[in-house]
């Protein structure tokens, strides 16, 4: 079991959760630990972990949002406690915008894509990576004029499907060969990049499913992602501005420091690669290390954390159904 954060607790290992008094027990064949509730606001279950229900109607007073993956990695679920900040007026407004203004939302989703990316990238080519400049100028002075002419989200993903295509294309010239991605495999990854990939965009996935919940934001209507009764797939948008800062910067820092390692940090096994235990820990401690890193935020004029930054795009965003105020996710850019 790891500690990466204290509001966040990850268990990586089988064994069985409960409630002793006040406060959580973790055993396994290791022996017992116990965990303080005092602070603790989310749980990362990696492994096949008993619980009971008598725990989760403890978790629920607690306030404790409980995410569950299988042994390879994949995200199962999420238990948050019951919704206290429900809004019949958001919800109405919400459906209503997705029906009636999805494309020009979903719009600036895609911009702030293409945007981040863009500054992602550019810090290695004034480092003197000058393959990557052809890419950075199409984001920079193709990108706007695609979006402008987008009519449908139809059409939209299919530049969006390009900007991230196009971006995988770069990572020969900055990460090293054996972490080389032909294409991307998501279930099961099939490579160690890919295991990376995956392994991160879900746990980005989950952290925003746990910033949404202190909205009166619905999980389930979106605007770029289709709306879904299977997934939150609001969750899906507004973490999707925030791959290239949190996940794929985390990526590159930790293969090109090599504190990740394709010979010690992965298990491979015919068509499918995952991260071992020792490699979830390594990179789930920088993952969490980049979201609570604190910057100043030049428009908003105050400091805040990457994680931070996902409650307000979702606040903000909330304000643009209600109030009509012009939405755009969070950039990069904006942080000088």
């Amino acid at each position: 079991m790891s500690k990466s954060a204290p509001s966040t607790r990850y268990i990586r290992t089988p064994g069985t959760l409960s409630r002793e008094d006040n406060s959580l027990t973790f055993r396994n064949e290791k022996g017992l630990t116990h965990i303080p509730i005092n602070g603790l606001k989310e749980l990362y279950l990696l492994n096949e972990i008993s619980l009971n229900s008598k725990l989760f109607s403890f978790l629920s007073m607690a306030n404790i949002t409980v995410h569950f993956f299988d042994y390879y990695g994949q995200f199962r679920g999420t238990f948050y406690p019951k919704e206290a900040r429900v809004s019949g007026k958001v919800l109405l407004l919400q459906a209503k915008a997705c029906l009636e203004n999805r494309v020009p939302i979903a719009i600036s989703f895609v911009a702030a894509i293409a945007a981040n990316i863009h500054e992602v990238l550019y810090h290695y080519f004034k480092h003197g990576n000058s393959e990557i400049k052809p890419y950075l100028d199409w984001l920079k002075k193709d990108v706007p004029v695609l979006l402008l002419k987008m009519e449908s989200v139809p059409r939209l993903l299919s530049v969006e499907g390009e900007i991230w295509r196009r971006f995988y294309e770069t990572f020969k010239s900055i990460l090293p060969e054996d972490f080389a991605m032909n294409r991307r495999v998501k279930r099961p990854p099939d490579n160690p990049l890919n295991a990376l990939i995956s392994f991160g965009n879900t746990i980005l996935y989950t952290k925003t499913i746990s910033q949404i919940y202190h909205t009166h934001l619905d999980q389930t209507i979106s605007f770029l992602h289709e709306p879904s009764d299977r997934r939150f797939s609001l969750s899906l948008d507004i973490s999707e501005p925030f791959k290239p800062l949190i996940v794929f910067r985390t990526i590159f820092e930790v293969v090109n420091n090599r504190r990740i390692q394709v010979g010690k940090h992965f298990e491979k096994k015919y068509n499918y690669c995952l991260l071992n235990e020792l490699g979830r820990d390594v990179f789930i401690t920088a993952l969490e290390e980049r979201m609570q890193q604190v910057f100043d935020h030049g428009k908003m004029n105050r400091k805040l954390s990457y994680l931070t930054a996902i409650k307000y795009d979702a606040y903000k965003l909330k304000k643009h159904i209600v109030e009509g105020i012009p939405f755009m996710p969070f950039l990069e850019k904006d942080r000088r």
